[in-house]
């Protein structure tokens, strides 16, 4: 299953991002990865609905959430956490 989630993730990123998957490595970032502020909001939706959870992240103040949108290993490990959580 972990697998899956950070396969999926990393998909939806590379969406965002318009890369290639395989361009997309666990230590790359948003910011390196060319996503704005639009695209990260739409990255969260596309979480959200790709494994029917609910990610608390707040658009409008993104420091002062519990989500961490550091890299793209922390974004995975929060999704893995929260669909863990969902059971």
């Amino acid at each position: 299953m972990a697998q899956d989630v950070a396969s999926e993730v990393i998909r939806i990123i590379a969406e965002q991002a318009v890369l290639d998957p395989a361009d997309v490595t666990p230590d790359s970032t948003l910011e390196t990865l060319g996503i704005d502020s639009l695209g990260l909001v739409e990255a969260i939706f596309a979480i959200e609905e790709t494994f029917d959870i609910q990610v608390p992240f707040n658009a409008n103040d993104p420091g002062a959430t519990e989500f961490d949108i550091s890299s793209v290993a922390a974004i995975i490990a929060a999704v893995e956490d929260l669909v863990a959580k969902k059971g």
